[in-house]
C-alpha cells in the first residue's frame, strides 16, 4: 500500500471543495482500496504513544472560531480495535496505549472524509509522543511497515512549512514568504534523493528551517511516512503550493498508483 503525507491546512478544507480537497479526493481514486487508515495527525501529541482502539471513534473538534457548518460535521467511520492491538504488537520501541478516549481529531477527519465520504474505511489514529526526537520517530515508523502489507494506508496529516505567528491574511489565498518557498524546495529536494537524515537533522538546515518549524508537531508526521519509505520506491508531490505566508499544503505520495490495466 502506499503511504501519504498530506498538508492539511485549515480545518475549513474539510467542508470546501477546493483544490486541495479535489486533490485529496482523486489520491483515494489512484490508490488500492485501503482494510484500514491509519492517521498520525499533528493534533493528537501527546506524552508516551497511543493508538485508539475504539469501535466507532467520535469527530472531534479541536479549533474555534470557524463557521458552525464545520462543528456539524460527523465522520462516522468505524474503528478496528483487532487492527489496533495488532499494530501495538509491532511496535517494539515504547509500549503503547491502548486509548478509548481521543477519536478523529481534524488533521484526520477532515483529510479522510475526501478521502472516502463513504465513512466505510476503519479508521485509527497514533500519537505522536512530544518527549522524543525526530529520529526516534522515524524508527518507530519503520516497525509498523508490516501494515502496509495488510493493505493499511499510513496517513501523515500536518504542513511540511507551518509558523501560524507569522500567517499573512493578504496571502491566505496563495504565496509564501521567500524563507517558505526556499525551505520547502528544500524539503522536496531533500525528500527526492532520499536523504532521510537531512530530514531528520532538520534544525541544522539553517534559519528558514526555524521559522518553518518553530515547534515540531505539524513537520513529524512527515518523518513517519519517510520512515516507512523502502530504498527503490518512487516518491511524488501533489497540492504543492504556499498560503498565507508561512505556511505549505506541499503533501507526498510513497509509493506508485494503482495498476490500471
Amino acid at each position: 500500500m502506499p503511504v501519504l503525507f498530506i498538508g492539511h491546512g485549515s480545518p475549513m478544507n474539510g467542508i470546501e471543495p477546493n483544490v486541495f480537497s479535489r486533490s485529496w479526493s482523486q489520491q483515494a481514486a489512484e490508490l488500492p482500496v485501503p482494510t484500514a487508515v491509519l492517521v498520525i495527525s499533528a493534533h493528537w501529541y501527546t506524552r508516551g504513544t497511543h493508538i485508539t482502539t475504539m469501535d466507532m471513534p467520535p469527530t472531534i473538534h479541536d479549533f474555534g472560531g470557524f463557521p458552525q457548518a464545520l462543528f456539524d460535521v460527523r465522520y462516522p467511520a468505524p474503528g478496528n480495535p483487532q487492527l489496533a492491538t495488532e499494530t501495538r504488537a509491532l511496535i517494539t520501541k515504547t509500549e503503547v496505549g491502548m486509548d478509548h478516549d481521543w477519536g478523529l481529531d481534524h488533521g484526520a477527519w477532515t483529510v479522510v472524509r475526501h478521502l472516502y465520504p463513504d465513512a466505510n474505511i476503519p479508521v485509527l489514529q497514533l500519537s505522536i509522543d512530544y518527549t522524543k526526537p525526530a529520529v526516534w520517530h522515524y524508527e518507530l515508523a519503520a516497525e509498523i511497515a508490516a501494515l502496509r502489507r495488510k493493505g493499511v494506508l499510513v496517513l501523515g496529516s500536518g504542513n511540511m512549512v507551518h509558523n501560524l505567528r507569522m500567517l499573512s491574511w493578504e496571502m491566505i489565498n496563495g504565496g509564501g514568504y521567500d524563507w517558505a518557498v526556499e525551505i520547502n524546495e528544500t524539503f522536496k529536494r531533500l525528500i527526492s534523493d532520499g536523504d532521510h537524515n537531512a530530514l531528520i537533522n532538520y534544525k541544522q538546515l539553517g534559519e528558514a528551517a526555524k521559522l518553518a518549524i518553530p515547534t515540531p508537531e505539524h513537520y513529524l508526521p512527515l518523518i513517519y511516512t519517510l520512515g516507512l519509505k523502502t530504498a527503490e520506491e518512487p516518491v511524488s508531490f501533489f497540492n504543492d503550493q504556499a498560503v498565507g505566508g508561512s505556511l505549505t499544503m506541499t503533501s507526498v505520495r510513497i509509493g506508485a498508483e494503482k495498476d490500471r490495466h
